[in-house]
């Protein structure tokens, strides 16, 4: 692994990210901050799918494999949703959750 840090320290660096984007995504009323919310969720699993992987399975790549399949997927996942925050600005002019009912009917 890294010398000098331990999984232990990674893990929670990675758990303190997931929670702050759970937060976000509870909390926030912009669709963009909860895109961002959401982007850091995705992240945190990323880096434990690697430290994981690197730490049980020293020589395979099996963790580094579904990373970048994550990212890919959030990636796209990103690229459709500030479309469709685009979309929803043009008709609307807000990007506030509240805002949004007008998509229901």
């Amino acid at each position: 692994m890294i010398a000098g840090i331990s999984i232990y320290e990674i893990l929670t660096v990675t758990s303190i990210l997931f929670f702050i984007g759970v937060y976000g995504f509870i909390t926030r009323k912009n669709l963009i901050s909860i895109l961002m919310s959401i982007e850091l969720i995705l992240n945190a699993s990323v880096i434990n799918f690697v430290v994981i992987n690197k730490y049980l399975y020293p020589d395979l790549l099996q963790g580094v494999f579904f990373s970048i399949f994550i990212i890919a997927v959030a990636a796209a996942e990103t690229a459709l949703a500030v479309a469709i925050i685009i979309n929803l600005y043009r008709q609307i002019a807000s990007v506030e959750v509240k805002d949004t009912e007008t998509m229901k009917y």
